[in-house]
């Protein structure tokens, strides 16, 4: 999908040569790649407390039976 966007070109190209692209594409896409995967991150922290667990499960003996 072709699209114009007006991105600060300094900013453009410190992450370009961080990331050690070749492009202004990949470094775009490695970006919006990071940025999605962060952002999961911080809704997996926001479970935190929520899950319940059972006191006498035992995840060892589980592992055993493989």
């Amino acid at each position: 999908m072709a699209t114009n966007l007006q991105i600060d070109d300094r900013l453009l190209l410190e992450a370009q040569a961080l990331g050690h692209f070749k492009t202004k594409k990949e470094t775009v896409n490695q970006a919006l790649k990071e940025f999605i995967e962060h952002r999961k991150q911080l809704e997996i922290l926001n479970l935190k407390g929520q899950v319940d667990y059972y006191d006498d499960y035992d995840y060892k003996k589980q592992r055993q039976r493989r």
